[in-house]
């Protein structure tokens, strides 16, 4: 009888990307996946360790899957990924309810670990980039491809380095493989991602070849969307704006982390360039009028006065980025700013959290009404009574706005069609089929 594997993903799409990885080899080994943990023989949980309420969430869920015992003491838990690598043989000591632990490794070396029943497995280094021989295609319209993993970047407030190891490039060539196959099966919006694109090739290459990689998948026949995540801004170059700007399946679309608007604050953070380069990227990418920015701010770093987060705001407000997400600091143990005096009061951190956030609302509001009486092309993702949800260009899946209007004809999912944008809101557009 074939046995049945469980995979929970939590954390990042790089760990979707390795997911659908894992469950293509389990698939192509004989092994038959299922949505339903009570049924199966392995509960395989992908963990996150980046920040302590992801931390939280996948403990959470490890013993969420540990209760389903009662029913199936049969089941065999093994929590796998980041948390893991992170703290391994504390949760070896201490975890005793699961039946393995493997830590940062590609996914062939999981399938292999468990056919040997070595359930606890760790390589000597953490290493998780591969060759893709087999995926499984996700039921929507996009999927996440993880071109490197690791990071040498070291900002004092991201543990990642220290449990992700040093980064490694897929080659170009595995990538497009890749890419072909999920364009071949219907996917229309190929994401890139790993812990700094900026950083693609270096390893590989002896150079930033993430523009070779584009200018690739950018001659794959077809009509699909290249989507980038992730640019460190010390690093991004204007030969990946160039490359992002010109090539016509890439979407005009940076995503940019630049966590704080204070020269002082973003000295402590570890960051090379300050405010006053941020803002000539920002105007190099804004030579294309249809560029779209977003980025990721920290608030409540270690040293953050009232004075630091008012230029973090002037920043914000002068800038004007389309999207901005934001998180207050964590604390965590083994990176620089754990160390760090003058730490900010929880309290504070959600007030200026609240603040920055009220002042992107604004921003979003006044940057949307520039898309109306315009037509954009959408990608259909869903209906529901009669109205369909899409997304643009200037949208990324699971973290961005959306497009809601009606047609009146049937479309089909995951199709693209134009769309006349005839209202907006704070985040999201409304517009009528062309």
């Amino acid at each position: 009888m074939k046995e049945k594997v469980y995979i929970l993903t939590l954390g990042c799409p790089k760990n979707e990307a390795d997911m659908d990885v894992l469950k293509g080899l389990f698939i192509n080994k004989g092994y038959i996946l299922t949505d339903n943990p009570i049924e199966a023989d392995y509960s395989i949980i992908d963990t996150c360790g980046f920040i302590e309420p992801a931390k939280e969430e996948s403990i959470n869920e490890i013993f969420n899957l540990v209760s389903l015992k009662k029913d199936n003491p049969n089941l065999k838990i093994i929590p796998i990924g980041c948390l893991v690598e992170r703290y391994y043989e504390e949760l070896k000591k201490e975890l005793v309810e699961v039946d393995g632990l493997i830590g940062v490794v590609p996914p062939e070396k999981i399938v292999e670990a468990i056919e040997n029943k070595n359930y606890y497995f760790q390589l000597p280094e953490p290493y998780d980039v591969y060759k893709c021989d087999y995926r499984v295609v996700p039921n929507k319209s996009y999927a996440y491809i993880k071109i490197a993993d690791g990071c040498n970047r070291k900002c004092a407030f991201c543990s990642i380095p220290y449990f992700k190891g040093d980064p490694v490039s897929r080659e170009i060539d595995d990538i497009k493989s890749e890419a072909e196959f999920l364009i071949k099966k219907g996917i229309k919006e190929i994401v890139l991602v790993s812990q700094d694109n900026t950083l693609y090739g270096v390893d590989l290459y002896k150079k930033q070849a993430l523009p070779e990689l584009l200018k690739e998948l950018n001659s794959i026949d077809g009509d699909f969307w290249i989507r980038v995540l992730y640019l460190h801004p010390d690093f991004i170059n204007d030969e990946i704006i160039e490359s992002i700007n010109s090539l016509d399946k890439v979407v005009k679309y940076f995503d940019i982390p630049m966590q704080h608007g204070s020269d002082k604050i973003l000295s402590s953070m570890g960051r090379i360039r300050k405010t006053e380069q941020l803002k000539q990227i920002i105007s190099k990418i804004r030579k294309n009028p249809d560029a779209i920015i977003r980025t990721t701010m920290i608030v409540g770093f270690p040293g953050e006065t009232d004075e630091e987060f008012e230029k973090l705001l002037s920043f914000v407000d002068e800038v004007e980025f389309d999207r901005l997400g934001a998180f207050t600091y964590f604390d965590e143990e083994g990176t620089p700013s754990y160390l760090l005096p003058n730490k900010v009061e929880e309290k504070e951190k959600e007030k200026r959290l609240e603040e920055l956030m009220e002042l992107q609302k604004e921003i979003s509001s006044e940057k949307l009404e520039r898309f109306i009486g315009k037509n954009l092309k959408v990608l259909v993702e869903e209906e529901e009574n009669g109205i369909y949800i899409g997304r643009a260009y200037t949208d990324a899946p699971e973290i961005d706005g959306n497009i809601f209007f009606r047609a009146n004809k049937n479309l089909n999912i995951g199709s693209f069609v134009n769309v006349k944008i005839t209202n907006t809101s704070e985040y999201d557009m409304e517009g009528i089929l062309e």
